[in-house]
C-alpha cells in the first residue's frame, strides 16, 4: 500500500514520518508514503467547489482540490491519510466536515482522517519513557499533572517539560522559533515511541487505522 500523507505542518510531518516507520517497517519496504506538510490547519472553505487560492498553504483550505486529485489520480493500492489537530473544534462535527469534502469527490479516494487530540504533541507525552530518553531532564511536576488527550494546550505543556523558559518564553519569540522548537521535540522523541504502549487514544486509533488499510494485523 502506498500513503500519501497530509500534515498541517513540518513538525507533524516528521512525527508522523517516524511513526509510519515503526508501523509499516520503513518507506519503500513493502509499504511506502509521501508526507506533504502544510502551513498550519486553516479552515475547510464554505463551498467546497469554489477556485482555490494558490497562495493559501494551509491544510484544510487545500483539501477539497487536493482530495479531488487524488481521487483522479490514485488507484485502490494507494490511500490518503489526512492527520489534523482538533483545537478547541468539536470533534464529531470535524470528523463530520472532513467526509463531507470527501463525499463530494467523484471519484473519491481512499482516505483516512485521523484528528489528534488536542493537538499532535498529544502523542509525544503519551510515551513518557520516550520523552524522557529525548530529554531526561524533563520537569516531572509538569508530565505528572497532564491528563492525556485534555484539552489543555498540549504544545504549552511539552514545552514547560522541556524546554528553557518554557511556553511563556517561546510564546514571547517569534512564531518560526516555536515551530523549530516543535521540530525539535518531533525529531528527538518521535523515534524512541513504542507504538504499542502509546497511552494516548487518538494515537492508538491512528496507529490501528493505518495498520488496517496496510493489512497488518
Amino acid at each position: 500500500m502506498h500513503f500519501e500523507v497530509l500534515v498541517e505542518d513540518l513538525s507533524g510531518s516528521i512525527a508522523v514520518g517516524h511513526i509510519l516507520d515503526k508501523i509499516l517497517g520503513g518507506n519503500y519496504t513493502e509499504h511506502s508514503w509521501r508526507m506533504h506538510p502544510f502551513k498550519g490547519k486553516g479552515q475547510l472553505p464554505n463551498n467546497l467547489h469554489r477556485a482555490p487560492n494558490l497562495k493559501n498553504q494551509q491544510l484544510l483550505d487545500n483539501l477539497p482540490r487536493l482530495l479531488q486529485g487524488f481521487g483522479k489520480s490514485l488507484d485502490d493500492s494507494s490511500s490518503v491519510v489526512v492527520v489534523v489537530d482538533l483545537d478547541d473544534d468539536n470533534c464529531l462535527k470535524l470528523k463530520q466536515d472532513l467526509l463531507n469534502v470527501l463525499n463530494a469527490c467523484n471519484p473519491r479516494p481512499n482516505t483516512l482522517f485521523r484528528i489528534a487530540i488536542e493537538e499532535s504533541e498529544a502523542w509525544l507525552l503519551g510515551d513518557r519513557p520516550a520523552l524522557t530518553a529525548a530529554y531526561p531532564n524533563a520537569r516531572a511536576s509538569v508530565l505528572n499533572n497532564y491528563v492525556q488527550d485534555s484539552i489543555c494546550g498540549t504544545w504549552e505543556i511539552l514545552a514547560d517539560a522541556v524546554y528553557p523558559g518554557g511556553s511563556a518564553q517561546l510564546k514571547q519569540s517569534f512564531y518560526q522559533v516555536a515551530g523549530q522548537a516543535k521540530s525539535e521535540w518531533a525529531e528527538e522523541i518521535a523515534p524512541n515511541l513504542d507504538i504499542d504502549a502509546n497511552k494516548s487514544k487518538s494515537f492508538q486509533v491512528f496507529r490501528d487505522g493505518v495498520r488496517n488499510l496496510a493489512g497488518i494485523q
